[in-house]
């Protein structure tokens, strides 16, 4: 725990570190289950995936900082634009958010020690990892798709992208589609079952119950977007005709499918960052989230509603007026449980005693920068408004706004606030303060411009443009702005990773936090918690009393389990008591099922039917393996 062990303690504690420790060295990470080495491994992974992207945008930025410009050609253009999206939405911000802080924070929030499939979330990661690989490879091997990030058929048929681009964006979205899927129903069991006993829904983290929303979402909003993706490559492979007009297919299928996927994940990506901020707010404003539950219903419900407003895409395509009027509506009132958690925020931060250190500047630069992505998306609910200004900048605008200014700022602010966690030091405060007050001017130079490009009629996705529209001097102000934004990032990992070797010793809760992670040691040892730590509120860290219990239990070796990888499971509303689970250790299997599926979709890809038969094969022998008999523990 935080404090100092009892002497009672010491051999309960030394027994939990030989059962919970893993292999050292490179074969540890490979084969680990733990969920905090997995949590900073889609971490750096996103990471990386993030800087792919930054160097696509910033491409595109310096194609369009002048008329007629010559950085890409036509072609080289729509893969930037493309692979741009699709990495900065599904290797990006949905990994980073579920895979890294899910991971790392949701079992340690929660009084847990893993999550309720540790090899489950394993093979989630490395099946990230081999589908972010997968689609980079089609990059690098001159095969990057070119259809847009929504990827719209016909353009994406065969007979106007001939080449295997677009075979690469279908599949490895598929792929990618599994690491998501797994790891979403990891999240909802672990957050249902393993909750500390005492920790009943009404007194689950805010931050909890953002991360359920967005699981929830995952795995209905998934479904639809892989059975688009089936559905062309049938096409595309096969030779079938869904979405062949001229042989009974429909391309408005394709637009359909995608948006029912695509606004909820809107949605799932923004979540996350609704989650973070109400980590962050209470602990630098010393009080409580007002309209606790209130916020907790509107997490949910952003989820719930957000798969209602997907026609909203699709007001320019000839919709009946009933539909487009019914989903107009939807959109309306999707504000509502938005504007609820806006209310609190912004309550909770005027009627505290804020602490306006790095983490919570990114917040505050969130809910300014949430609060124009969503007035100009409202307006998009008007629909003669959404016709006219359907595929300008304008769009891209909005969506910037709600997309980087929404959900990446949140991200960034905590990486600050939990980096002392992670690592045990503290990062430099000035430098975080200044890389953020870079990164908004950069985000706005960027991004508000666009708006007005936007109605002065600049089309999204347009390689060049003549130089007497009057868009020159916004594209350059925009490209300007995407370079400062650059600097900005480039000054959080400048300032993380020297802080990482050079940073003051944090300790276990250096900002006085109010959720259970701060109620362990600095990184958090393999075990997580040597006592299971009681709860009586949503802020269990402020409850002075019950830190103070399992300090008691921990020299009385109550609720210790130390019998092996044991964790507590409790009931599902009230947490009572339910049984002792005992989890499984480190595993080679999850990566090896992932490279067997990986053998699997570059088959597929090569239209080599018996190969891809054979790793399906060699798919459930592994399979078979995995589930063998655990060793017994030491």
């Amino acid at each position: 725990m935080a404090v100092a062990l009892p002497k009672a303690a010491e051999p309960r504690v030394d027994r939990l570190e030989r059962i919970w420790k893993e292999r050292p060295g490179v074969m540890g990470w490979l084969t680990t289950v733990d969920h905090k080495r997995i949590g900073i491994m889609f971490l750096f992974t996103s990471l990386a995936f993030f800087a792919a992207g930054g160097v696509e945008a910033l491409l595109i930025r310096s194609q369009l900082l002048q008329p007629n410009g010559t950085v890409l050609g036509p072609n080289g253009f729509n893969e930037a634009m493309t692979m741009h999206g699709v990495t900065m939405i599904f290797l990006f911000v949905v990994p980073i958010s579920i895979g890294a802080f899910g991971n790392y924070l949701v079992p340690l929030m929660i009084g847990a020690r893993d999550m309720a499939f540790p090899r489950l979330n394993a093979f989630s990661f490395w099946v990230f990892l081999a589908a972010g690989i997968f689609m980079y490879v089609g990059v690098f091997s001159g095969n990057a798709p070119t259809a847009g990030w929504f990827d719209y058929v016909p353009l994406a048929e065969k007979t106007y992208s001939p080449g295997s681009g677009i075979d690469f964006y279908a599949l490895g979205l598929i792929f990618a589609g599994i690491s998501s899927t797994a790891t979403a129903v990891n999240l909802i069991v672990t957050i249902f079952k393993l909750r500390a006993p005492g920790m009943s829904i009404n007194r689950m983290p805010l931050f909890c119950f953002a991360f359920l929303a967005v699981a929830f979402a995952l795995v209905f909003a998934l479904p639809a977007l892989t059975c688009a993706l089936l559905l062309l490559e049938f096409d595309r492979l096969l030779g079938f005709h869904f979405y062949d007009v001229s042989a009974g297919g429909d391309t408005i299928l394709w637009q359909n499918l995608f948006w029912i996927f695509g606004h909820p994940e809107v949605y799932i990506i923004i979540l996350p960052a609704f989650g973070i901020a109400t980590s962050i707010i209470p602990t630098f404003v010393r009080r409580r989230m007002v309209a606790f539950p209130l916020v907790a219903l509107a997490e949910l419900l952003v989820a719930f509603i957000g798969f209602g407003v997907w026609a909203h895409h699709m007001f320019a395509v000839g919709l009946s007026q009933v539909t487009t009027i019914y989903f107009a509506a939807a959109s309306l009132i999707i504000v509502i449980p938005s504007g609820i958690q806006l209310f609190a925020w912004i309550t909770t931060i005027v009627t505290g005693t804020p602490r306006f250190k790095t983490p919570l500047l990114w917040i505050v630069g969130f809910i300014v920068l949430f609060i124009i992505g969503g007035l100009s998306g409202v307006m998009f609910a008007a629909i003669p408004f959404d016709q006219q200004l359907t595929d300008t900048y304008f769009v891209v605008a909005h969506f910037h706004y709600v997309i980087f200014g929404a959900a990446v700022f949140p991200i960034l602010g905590g990486l600050y606030y939990w980096f002392p966690k992670v690592t045990g030091r503290m990062y430099h405060e000035r430098w975080g303060q200044a890389s953020f007050w870079v990164s908004f001017a950069g985000m706005n130079l960027t991004f508000f411009p666009m708006h007005i490009v936007g109605l002065l009629g600049m089309p999204r996705r347009q390689y060049t443009y003549p130089g007497d529209l009057g868009w020159t001097g916004y594209n350059v102000v925009e490209s300007i702005g995407a370079y400062l934004l650059a600097a900005g990032l480039l000054m959080v990992v400048a300032n993380l990773v020297v802080s990482l070797f050079r940073g003051e010793r944090a300790g276990p809760d250096p900002f006085g936090g109010a959720t259970l992670e701060w109620a362990t040691s600095s990184p958090p040892p393999a075990y997580n918690y040597a006592v299971i730590p009681k709860v009586s509120s949503p802020y269990p860290m402020w409850d002075a009393g019950d830190r103070d219990e399992d300090v008691a239990n921990l020299a009385g070796g109550r609720m210790v389990l130390e019998q092996g990888h044991e964790t507590p499971a409790s009931t599902a509303v009230d947490a009572e008591w339910d049984e002792i689970l005992d989890m499984p250790s480190s595993s080679p299997w999850p990566l090896v099922l992932a490279v067997a599926i990986s053998g699997i979709f570059a088959f597929v890809l090569l239209e080599q039917w018996i190969a891809a038969a054979v790793f399906v094969v060699a798919t459930l022998v592994v399979l078979a393996a995995w589930h063998g008999k655990e060793p017994a523990e030491a």
